[in-house]
């Protein structure tokens, strides 16, 4: 393991702007006393003063959405004026992508090296709602010659859009691009740990040509901000992203208020499942490092439950940990930095609790789990590689959301899908076999958001923005990405005409 050096001119707290409300398309004085601090993961040092925000701040932000969506300038505005501005606002995406890039590796220790879920991608996505806008049609129902009937599209009104840390640009643009698109206006809760791209993204939009009070931003605490927004009367819909734990309290919140629409995409514990038929064993290990390493494993969809049949296993678990202990952490704003910190002490803590938990059990520490790099301050840790765990262990069962894999054998089928089963999420399935059979079988008896069969070196982006996902289980509710999740921002409206 390599330790990269501290960039020259990296950002700083000095470089960062206050983390005000961002609303009808200023920047307003927050009302809230209470703050709290963020700090640097790969660092430790303070980096802002944040306000735990309020419910008046809400209050000001959703009155401004919904002025804005009631004089209709940017729901009312035609396709194309529609796809002109997000068309612009991708291009400063675009434009500004390396500053969007750093600030999120200074504020959670993305490394800027990672190309995934990045500022380009975001505003790719962005590029791919302007475009999808107008391909979203309604329908003609079959009726009589003494009636028409017509089922449109409409936006729903004002959105709530709550997002996590982990991908900050691009988390924020994967609900607000397909709610813009919708032609909603949008109040956006960022993470704490994450405000500044968020409000930059804000900027940018306004200049691009949206309407200001379209898009707003409110930063602060979950339990102020967040519930503020899921309560609100005058919120029509609110889309999540985060743990199960909170996505449940958000639609407890959103039916005790005004029976809102809730999109969630919360927790998972995702399986790789790897058959003796899966094709060549370095390509699955390298997978399975990439995966490990990429963002510290701080992804929702991370493939932690490693199923491996029991001919494999000693094999597979001698080839990992090589392509791990070649990695360059330190600082993620470096170009050379391959893996950064966690985005937080708390966040340190409870991955090292987990591995010391699992590591306990004598024997099961196969690979890593210490903490590196204390001389920096920051909050680094070595991934790690666990076996020999109960199926009920903690590490096996419960979202880490850190570069921690636990490794399992299986004997056949029957008993892959039985493991691969046996858990409260359905967020994502990987499966590695030739046998395209076995693949659809496997596909079709895990009820995930997606499953993706491997009979080859992972080198394709598929359908790329087009891909979109419906959770299932404790991971969530509704569509996200694609033309379903666009859809999913509007509701049909029947209009029924009788001419005799």
């Amino acid at each position: 393991m390599t330790q990269t050096s501290t960039v020259a001119g990296r950002l700083t707290a000095k470089d960062l702007s206050p983390a005000q409300p961002f609303v009808d398309g200023k920047a307003v004085i927050s009302s809230s006393v209470n703050h709290f601090v963020t700090f640097d993961p790969a660092t430790g040092k303070s980096l802002l003063e944040i306000g735990n925000g309020t419910a008046a701040d809400v209050d000001g932000a959703v009155e401004s959405a919904r002025l804005s969506f009631d004089k209709g300038s940017w729901r009312r505005a035609s396709p194309f004026e529609k796809k002109s501005v997000l068309s612009r606002w991708a291009d400063l995406i675009l434009d500004h992508a390396a500053r969007l890039d750093a600030l999120d590796a200074l504020e959670m220790g993305k490394p800027v090296a990672l190309a995934g879920f990045n500022a380009a991608t975001a505003a790719g996505f962005v590029r791919f709602n302007g475009e999808a806008l107008d391909k979203i049609s309604g329908d003609v129902l079959s009726s009589d010659s003494l009636s028409t009937v017509i089922q449109p599209r409409a936006p729903r009104g004002v959105v709530a859009a709550i997002v996590p840390w982990n991908f900050p640009t691009y988390n924020c643009v994967l609900k607000l691009a397909p709610a813009l698109a919708a032609g909603n206006s949008v109040v956006l809760k960022p993470s704490e740990y994450s405000s500044q791209s968020a409000l930059l993204l804000a900027r940018l939009a306004l200049e691009a040509g949206l309407p200001p009070g379209v898009l707003n931003v409110v930063p602060g605490r979950g339990d102020s901000v967040g519930r503020a927004l899921a309560e609100h009367m005058d919120v029509d819909m609110v889309t999540f992203t985060g743990s199960t734990a909170v996505g449940k309290r958000i639609m407890q919140y959103a039916g005790a208020s005004n029976m809102k629409v809730v999109g969630a995409e919360c927790g998972g514990k995702s399986p790789q499942i790897i058959f003796d038929d899966g094709g060549d064993i370095d390509a699955i290990a390298g997978h399975i490092a990439r995966t490990i390493l990429f963002n510290q494993g701080q992804v929702c969809s991370f493939g932690s439950r490693i199923l491996v049949q029991d001919s494999l296993k000693d094999e597979l678990v001698a080839r990992i940990p090589p392509l791990l202990a070649g990695i360059r952490a330190g600082d993620p704003q470096s170009p050379q930095t391959t893996y950064g910190p966690l985005v937080s002490k708390t966040q340190l803590d409870k991955v090292d609790g987990y591995i010391q938990q699992a590591a306990a059990n004598h024997g099961s520490l196969a690979y890593g789990g210490k903490k590196i790099l204390p001389e920096s301050g920051g909050y680094f840790i070595e991934p790690a590689i666990l076996v020999d765990m109960a199926p009920d262990s903690a590490v096996v069962r419960e979202e880490i959301f850190g570069p921690v894999v636990a490794i399992l054998p299986f004997a056949d089928e029957a008993e892959a899908i039985r493991l691969a089963n046996d858990t409260d999420y359905g967020l994502a399935a990987y499966v590695w076999t030739t046998n395209m059979a076995r693949g659809f079988k496997l596909a079709n008896a895990i009820p995930t958001a997606v499953t993706v069969v491997n009979a080859a070196a992972v080198a394709s982006m598929g359908p790329g923005h087009a891909f979109s996902g419906e959770p299932a289980r404790m991971s969530g509710i509704g569509a996200e990405g694609g033309l379903a999740g666009l859809e999913a921002y509007q509701r049909r409206q029947t209009i029924w005409i009788n001419h005799g």
